[in-house]
């Protein structure tokens, strides 16, 4: 006599990932972005260096790996790709920038950043599938690696200081996906709408 099938057992249910790698992208975002608009001066820029590094990097890696266990692989490569662009950010400027020549430094800038600028395109099309804000965050952030790629290349200050703005509109789109997510959870309804998926 066969013994009956045991249920499944339902996997461990765990909180969205996407607030927190969304929150650490924003914070990040925002600050660096302060400094490519020209806001404040660029002496002070190293203040990002730590979140770069840690909330924008190593909090954004664990997102992107919790986003795996959830089985969504946009959030995965999302969260894992720019956690990984963040610490690259904090390698490069602590490490490699201050050892180019000053002459041609903005051209390898303008590659590092032309490579996330294609990444980037992609991302943006699946960002399409998942909600209209989604999306619009996407085609922003977009905008901002198009405005510093050409700014860096062609060292167009002007350029850079435009995708400083976008890249705030940037972090404040990156916030509103992580509150939307925050509240709709501690409330227990949605009360940040984010559009057709």
């Amino acid at each position: 006599m066969s013994q009956p099938v045991p249920p499944p057992s339902p996997g461990i249910a765990i909180a969205d990932p996407g607030a927190l790698g969304t929150a650490g992208f924003a914070l990040t975002t925002f600050v660096l972005s302060i400094f490519n608009a020209g806001i404040l001066p660029l002496e002070l820029e190293p203040v990002v260096f730590g979140l770069a590094l840690f909330y924008g990097g190593l909090v954004q890696l664990i997102a992107g790996v919790m986003e795996f266990f959830k089985n969504s692989t946009f959030g995965a490569i999302v969260f894992c790709s720019y956690g990984g662009f963040w610490m690259s950010f904090w390698y490069y400027v602590t490490f490699v920038a201050p050892d180019l020549p000053p002459d041609s430094a903005h051209l390898a800038t303008g590659v590092f950043l032309l490579g996330w600028t294609l990444f980037t395109v992609y991302l943006t099309v699946a960002a399409s599938k998942v909600h209209t804000m989604m999306l619009v965050t996407f085609v922003i952030l977009l905008i901002t690696f198009v405005l510093l790629t050409v700014g860096a290349l062609g060292s167009v200050t002007a350029l850079t200081r435009i995708g400083g703005f976008t890249g705030l509109v940037t972090a404040f789109c990156a916030w509103y996906l992580s509150a939307a997510s925050v509240l709709s959870s501690t409330f227990g309804r949605d009360l940040l709408p984010l559009g057709k998926r």
